[in-house]
């Protein structure tokens, strides 16, 4: 029987406060990056919380547990991976602390352990509900209006006029994002580059019908709908999301500073064929999901052609088959096809007869891939070999190949004629390791604009309170707003103790930001709460007075200090952070309810062993 492990309150607290140091390191702007060293010897340096958790052997299943909480919420916001294990350790005390001290905790129960355990169940339960019910509309009426909502217009912004509009602020959010991701080396470099291939994404024309078509942003026209301007947004954005494997391409050996957008689709293989460098020009191409040769009888056998009433001929396979081939060319080549994508090998005979006629053939294309080319050209892939049909072929610009990094492509753009120009992204790094940090960041940012504009309802409520496009200035503003808040409702209603253990536990994340600089923290703090005191000006919250270096602090020598744009640490989403909270309330909830561990071995049956080989052993 395996062995049983009772589970207490201590065992919890240890896997947490164990995760809370590792990612302590990499937390706030300031943070710095953690090492890891594989067994094969190569190293890996990140600032990312769910790279770093990956990358952590846990043998323990609460500390598995608490790490697929984490990836169930980046995975669907990407953001707050490390503020999710020091907001679950700050809860997880605070609540052990309160269980401990309520009075008659051991009557009716064996122990005291155990009547702890009860009560902070219950806490846990109450918290959970209490924010399920109440905590969108607290923060939609105490919290949001001291930070301003940004419009779909912002996203299509020129990057030129994105300094003289609201764009920038979108860029300022996205700055944001990159310097506690990958630090401050390339922030703005990233933030310019996704502010960029946003902008290219804007689709006027297209009518979006489901996630997996883009729809237009329609900058210029006035939305008064709020969930119209969110649905203008959240879904080019998963479009974005859902399509971005083949929207990127990673290129390995060249810094960070060379990744750029370029134009059209970049097809992740090589020409089978040779190029005959005539696809500069436009182009027509077509897409095939089979094989043009049949495969389903041998060269050497014999087949029976007959309509039924004038009897049979017999043929070799080989000679109709080469002749249906050559049909199949023949009516391609009336349709004025240059270009073959397939999804699947082709035969030698149709890499010949391809050759022959000047076509390009690019094959063994992933899916996802050609899925993209068909939705961005317009037409549908070849199904019936016999059944070649106009709307089978694709227009395109040009087709040619392209060298990024050690691997040749095949790069196609596809014709101006919408209003729109398709872009894809080209992300370098020094090696695999930095490149793949990069490319997972940009995918991040774009599901965390994506939550920032989800339409409201998303939250499991009929309607959410929370306005799509809502910010708040980073550096701990929304955790100190709503603490006051929660201290202020609590007092308010009947559920005080609920309200101050929320409360007390959201201060651990401004602390943590703020840990290099106390003094900072209590600044901002009092700050907050002045204007949490005035809500007469909750625009000055955005801005803080302008001191000059040499002064460090000091007034200027004209006297008041000047107001200017500057944000207290960038921006960050509240929809965002919403959903962190909850995340983490249902984790705390979870990891309650586990009273019990049973250690399983994973040894294999020793006759099991003797027909594995050694790699599987080690495995």
């Amino acid at each position: 029987m395996p062995p049983v492990q009772r589970l207490h309150q201590k065992h919890v607290l240890q896997t947490v406060c164990a995760l809370e140091a590792v990612v302590l390191r990499t937390f706030g702007p300031e943070g710095g990056q953690v090492l890891f060293t594989r067994d094969n010897g190569h190293a890996m340096l990140s600032r990312s919380g769910k790279r770093i958790l990956t990358a952590l052997r846990l043998e323990h299943p609460i500390a598995r547990m608490m790490v697929e909480c984490v990836w169930k919420h980046s995975g669907k916001t990407g953001d707050g991976s490390k503020s999710f294990i020091l907001l679950l350790a700050s809860l997880l005390r605070t609540i052990y602390t309160a269980a401990s001290k309520e009075p008659n905790v051991c009557r009716a129960y064996n122990s005291r352990e155990a009547a702890e355990s009860v009560t902070a169940r219950r806490l846990a339960d109450q918290m959970l509900a209490f924010a399920s019910e109440n905590l969108d509309d607290l923060i939609a009426v105490v919290v949001a209006p001291y930070g301003f909502l940004l419009s779909a217009e912002d996203l299509t912004a020129s990057v030129q006029s994105a300094s003289n509009s609201d764009g920038g602020h979108v860029e300022l959010l996205l700055t944001s994002f990159f310097r506690t991701r990958l630090g401050c080396a390339h922030c703005d470099f990233m933030g310019e580059l996704v502010f960029k291939l946003l902008s290219n994404w804007n689709c006027k024309n297209n009518e979006c019908s489901g996630s997996d078509k883009i729809r237009s942003f329609q900058g210029s026209v006035a939305v008064n709908s709020n969930s119209s301007k969110s649905d203008l947004c959240s879904c080019p954005l998963q479009f974005l999301n859902d399509n971005f494997p083949a929207l990127h391409t990673p290129v390995s050996g060249f810094p960070v500073s060379c990744s750029r957008l370029i134009e059209g689709q970049v097809i992740h293989r090589d020409f089978a064929t040779l190029y005959h460098g005539n696809h500069e020009h436009p182009v027509k191409a077509a897409v095939f999901t089979i094989s043009l040769q049949p495969k389903w009888l041998n060269t050497s056998e014999m087949l029976a052609i007959g309509d039924g009433t004038h009897g049979k001929s017999v043929m070799h396979f080989s000679a109709w088959a080469e002749g249906s081939l050559e049909h199949i060319f023949a009516t391609l080549q009336t349709l004025g096809v240059s270009v073959l994508l397939s999804a699947v090998k082709q035969s030698e005979a149709v890499l010949t007869l391809a050759t022959q006629a000047e076509m390009c053939v690019v094959e063994c294309v992933d899916r996802d891939e050609l899925a993209l080319f068909l939705h961005l050209s317009g037409v549908s892939a070849v199904a019936d070999r016999q059944g070649i049909q106009p709307e089978h072929i694709a227009s395109l610009a040009f087709c040619r190949p392209i060298l990024l990094g050690a691997h040749r492509y095949v790069h196609v753009a596809f014709p101006d004629c919408r209003g729109e120009q398709p872009c894809s992204v080209i992300i370098c790094g020094l090696g695999e390791g930095q490149m793949a940090q990069y490319a997972g960041a940009v995918q991040d940012v774009v599901r965390m604009l994506r939550t920032t504009w989800e339409p409201p309802g998303a939250t499991g409520k009929a309607a959410s309170s929370i306005l799509p496009g809502c910010v708040i200035p980073a550096g701990g503003t929304f955790e100190i707003l709503l603490h006051h808040a929660l201290l202020q409702h609590g007092s308010s209603h009947d559920i005080p103790v609920v309200c101050q253990l929320l409360a007390s536990a959201l201060l651990h994340l401004p602390r943590h930001i703020h840990a290099d600089n106390p003094r900072r923290f209590l600044q901002i703090q009092s700050r907050v709460c002045s204007f949490y005191r005035n809500p007469f000006q909750p625009d000055g919250l955005l801005c803080e007075p302008e001191l000059s270096p040499a002064n460090h602090g000091e007034k200027s020598s004209q006297g008041d200090a000047k107001p200017s744009t500057y944000l207290l640490s960038g921006l960050e989403s509240v929809s965002c952070k919403y959903h962190l909270i909850l995340a983490v309330l249902q984790c705390v909830k979870s990891l309650l309810r586990v009273d019990t561990v049973l250690h399983i071995s994973n040894k294999l049956h020793p006759k099991s062993l003797k027909t594995n080989n050694s790699s599987e052993d080690e495995d």
